[in-house]
């Protein structure tokens, strides 16, 4: 789903990059509220793992493979807009260390895999979370449904962008056919992805889950006929792994799914690759700003084994992206601190 350069016009690239831009001020305003100090050192690693797990290309028809977008994973395990920060570092660290995704196709992309899957993925989310039992099979279920409507929707949003800005004469009716038809088949894929990770999750640490909070149902008791909230516990009941454990295991895997995972993804082309040269779309992508970069393509230039290559580039792109993830929410985190600081509220007191 990574839009190169050349496929949408220098206008409409320019739009999407203001609503990306609006998108990202709203987001780091919104993800004050959803992090603290135990859920934003996870946001950083949600980035990471994201980044690992789309170097993951799996097969989904004859010649066409897709990757995990992420977009639903991170909304629902760290908060939409916290979600929306996550994936575009993911994209930021793609486009200019890895030539992957056009830089001025970046608000195209921000817009399209990060805001659009974010918020399409959560909304819906949300919406079965409240007419399903509470529990944390649920939370699983509608991470599942979630992630598979998050990427057709996205394959949409591509295509009303083409529509207006696509700088090739094709039929948009035969990109919206192709595109959504591919996509849903990606679907599938994302949404066992998602639902195996926020059920791993929320299994072990369901406190930590955005999604999650608030599921619980208060026990309650029948008195004299009626039934009554019972009290709540006097301590909390013990988590079954530390957030050092889970966030170390969590990077750990991203690591080796990049390192040596990735070896063995589909080498065929994913679905926008596919169906821009079926369709014609590609016949004015331009060549990559970055594509000298000595990462580019995911591989370590002067590396010729390819294994090697690809295992350091994967490793190196991991590191970056929490890296980069974690400094950017512990920024908001600060800055959250500093919003309800002591002398912040001075004065408000009775």
């Amino acid at each position: 789903m990574h839009v190169p350069d050349g496929f949408i016009d220098a206008p409409t690239s320019a739009v999407t990059g203001v609503v990306a831009a609006g998108a990202l001020a709203v987001s780091l305003r919104g993800a004050r509220r959803e992090l603290d100090e135990r859920t934003a050192p996870l946001a950083g690693l949600v980035a990471a793992f994201i980044f690992a797990v789309q170097m993951l290309n799996f097969p989904v028809a004859a010649g066409t493979s897709g990757h995990l977008l992420g977009g639903a994973l991170a909304a629902i395990l760290v908060g939409p807009c916290t979600g929306v920060l996550c994936v575009s570092v993911v994209l930021l660290m793609q486009g200019v260390l890895f030539a992957d995704g056009g830089l001025t196709a970046l608000g195209v992309n921000i817009t399209d895999m990060a805001l659009v899957t974010t918020v399409v993925s959560y909304a819906l989310f949300r919406g079965l979370l409240a007419v399903l039992p509470r529990g944390r099979r649920s939370v699983t279920a509608a991470s599942f449904v979630a992630a598979l409507v998050s990427v057709p929707a996205a394959a949409v949003a591509f295509t009303l962008i083409y529509a207006i800005g696509g700088t090739t004469d094709i039929s948009i009716g035969k990109v919206a056919t192709a595109m959504i038809g591919v996509h849903v088949l990606i679907g599938i894929g994302e949404a066992v992805i998602t639902a195996l990770t926020v059920g791993a999750v929320v299994a072990v640490r369901p406190d930590l889950v955005h999604g999650a909070r608030g599921l619980r149902q208060r026990l309650q008791l029948r008195v004299n006929g009626t039934l009554v909230d019972a009290p709540a516990p006097s301590a909390p009941v013990a988590a079954r792994t530390s957030r050092r454990t889970l966030w170390v295991t969590g990077l750990v895997t991203s690591l080796v799914l990049a390192g040596f995972v990735s070896f063995y993804a589909s080498a065929d082309p994913d679905g926008l690759e596919k169906v821009a040269h079926d369709k014609g779309i590609d016949k004015k992508a331009e060549a990559h700003a970055a594509s000298d970069s000595p990462l580019a393509d995911y591989g370590v230039k002067d590396v010729s084994d390819a294994r090697l290559s690809g295992g350091l580039a994967g490793v190196i792109g991991v590191g970056v992206t929490v890296v980069a993830g974690s400094a950017v929410f512990w920024a908001v985190r600060r800055r959250r601190d500093a919003d309800v600081s002591p002398a912040s509220t001075a004065g408000t007191g009775a």
